[in-house]
């Protein structure tokens, strides 16, 4: 069961993270207002952001690329909680929000995190 459990949970963590990547593409204005003034290149960096979740929730489908890719993907999510934490502090420009919910998409990243090495790079994540 863990095993099927783990199938299951890569498969859906891959859809997610394609999707995602997708819509920085279908509709970057949202994470444009996301981003810190100190950040340069915006639109850049969204579209780069955009790829490297599509890529990854690719790679990760791959058993060879599997590890290498839950690194990438961990290291996006660390790269991106800046902009996270900037819109918990200062809002989100042109999204209305309620406060609580910016600022508990934090945490939720720490479960992206553990999905991340539980599937790809855990114990027995390759198998």
């Amino acid at each position: 069961m863990p095993s099927r459990l783990r199938t299951i949970a890569l498969w859906l963590l891959a859809v997610f993270f394609i999707l995602a990547g997708l819509n920085h593409f279908l509709s970057p204005g949202p994470y444009l207002g996301m981003m810190p003034a100190y950040l340069p290149w915006h639109r850049e960096l969204i579209l780069m952001s955009g790829a490297a979740e599509m890529v990854g929730g690719m790679a990760i489908l791959v058993p060879r690329l599997r590890v290498a890719a839950g690194w990438g993907l961990i290291a996006l999510l660390l790269a991106v909680f800046p902009a996270n934490l900037h819109v918990a502090l200062h809002g989100w420009e042109g999204v209305q929000i309620p406060a609580w919910v910016l600022w508990a998409r934090l945490p939720v990243q720490g479960l992206f995190l553990a999905w991340v090495w539980w599937t790809c790079i855990g114990r027995d994540a390759t198998r």
